[in-house]
């Protein structure tokens, strides 16, 4: 007795988890907490949110400030206790209205309901009569207008557009997966975020998100072996390269690729992005020196991005070196900001009796490797979605028909599409009305 009570309290939880304001608020909820993560910056550091959203500015408390945002969870909403519950409850919502709602009423739907008075349907309904009496044309009416027909004595059923029932069942359906994608990424997905100079070698550390069941690839190792970028006319970036080389952890080489925005190299479910991209310094000699290294600074000025970097000549005198794109010449200044000249890598200027050769600039490239366990599912849902919404548009339409000894009785209703199905009902009507049988039936 026990268990049929306990089974039957779960069934009206599920029973009222199914009903549509519940789900229409669930799905708020998850849109508002949606729009939050979308405002309030994801998976920073600390020090990032105390910047950006501190206590007091002017002695005005901020109504979102980096404590509220810690405390909340608010920096990690869409792996928040809070956030999963709302989904996983939104989930069995959408199941439990499939299984109880739409699935039985896609059944009926494939039933004959025979009406013997026609009037019964419902005030929507189209209704309309007609004087000559034809069982066998009204049949021959339906089926020119592709009805799938019923027929019992002097009563008809017929309905069209089945597939328009489905598309509901298809959207839950869609949905469901991608929440179980989704599920799945949360559990054993992870991402890390790198930047990595050019020529070195790196393995998988700076992890940004990580699932709860999450592994690292620990027998990958990368190797930045160049980066490039590309141009437009305007001097802006067209598209930036990196050639990226994977090894075990053997030493062996297990594969290669050349990734830009939009083409990464996936390997075994691991994903590694062109993310970004970074000047870091500057290599040269200056006289009989070795090889040094200075940092470059960045800057932007009217819109444009430039790199300089200040190098003392002597005791008394710097010179200033600037340049805008990595193909590009590198503009010398003097410490009055003159111009003196510019150079071309391995180029060699002698200012002050100083001889300069400039090396190589060096890059670095930022890549974002990522493992999406989940991703075919949630993919799956999505374009299951794109295709039921499509279905959706299908009308579904019934039709009544009851013949008595003075006229034959006609009532239609559809879901959607009124104006089509009033054009319908015309064509059956006039298809009734001028078809003639042979005369060597006898019908």
């Amino acid at each position: 007795m026990k268990t049929i009570k306990l089974k039957n309290i779960l069934w009206q939880t599920l029973k009222k988890l199914s009903n549509l304001s519940i789900s229409i608020s669930l799905l708020l909820i998850i849109a508002i907490i949606s729009m939050i993560g979308t405002i309030i910056e994801q998976n920073q550091s600390i020090a990032y949110y105390e910047k950006n959203y501190p206590i007091n500015i002017e002695s005005v408390k901020l109504i979102i400030n980096w404590k509220i945002i810690l405390n909340l969870g608010l920096d990690h909403i869409y792996s928040n206790p809070f956030f999963i519950t709302i989904l996983t409850l939104f989930f069995f919502s959408l199941l439990t209205c499939t299984l109880s709602n739409q699935l039985p009423a896609l059944k009926n739907a494939r039933k004959w309901k025979f009406l013997q008075k026609t009037k019964r349907v419902n005030d929507k309904a189209h209704f309309t009569e007609i004087n000559q009496i034809s069982i066998c044309n009204i049949i021959y009416s339906l089926h020119s207008n592709n009805y799938y027909i019923f027929h019992k004595q002097q009563n008809i059923y017929g309905y069209k557009g089945l597939t328009g029932r489905i598309a509901p069942i298809f959207v839950h359906f869609s949905i469901i997966l991608t929440l179980i994608g989704s599920l799945i990424n949360l559990l054993y997905g992870f991402t890390a975020q790198e930047i990595i100079p050019e020529g070195e070698i790196f393995h998988v550390k700076n992890i940004i998100e990580s699932g709860f069941n999450s592994k690292l690839p620990n027998n990958l190792i990368g190797k930045i072996n160049n980066f490039s970028i590309a141009y437009n006319n305007n001097n802006s970036i067209k598209q930036f390269f990196s050639n990226v080389t994977l090894y075990n952890n053997k030493n062996q080489h297990i594969n290669q690729k050349y990734i830009f925005v939009n083409s990464p190299l996936i390997f075994n479910n691991v994903t590694f992005y062109q993310t970004d991209w970074e000047i870091n310094s500057i290599r040269l000699k200056i006289g009989n020196s070795q090889t040094i290294q200075k940092t470059i600074l960045k800057n932007t000025i009217n819109n444009q991005n430039l790199w300089s970097c200040q190098l003392p000549i002597n005791n008394k005198s710097y010179i200033l070196l600037v340049f805008t794109k990595l193909n590009d010449r590198i503009f010398i200044y003097d410490q009055l900001n003159n111009f003196i000249t510019s150079v071309g890598l391995q180029d060699k200027i002698v200012i002050d009796n100083t001889t300069i050769k400039i090396i190589e600039i060096m890059t670095k490239t930022g890549l974002q490797i990522k493992i999406d366990p989940g991703i075919f599912i949630t993919y799956s849902g999505f374009l299951i979605l794109m295709v039921s919404i499509m279905i959706s548009y299908m009308s579904y339409s019934q039709v009544w028909v009851t013949a008595t000894k003075e006229f034959i009785e006609l009532a239609g209703f559809t879901n959607r599409a009124t104006l089509t199905f009033e054009e319908d009902v015309i064509n059956i009507q006039e298809i009734y009305t001028n078809y003639t049988w042979p005369s060597n039936l006898n019908i």
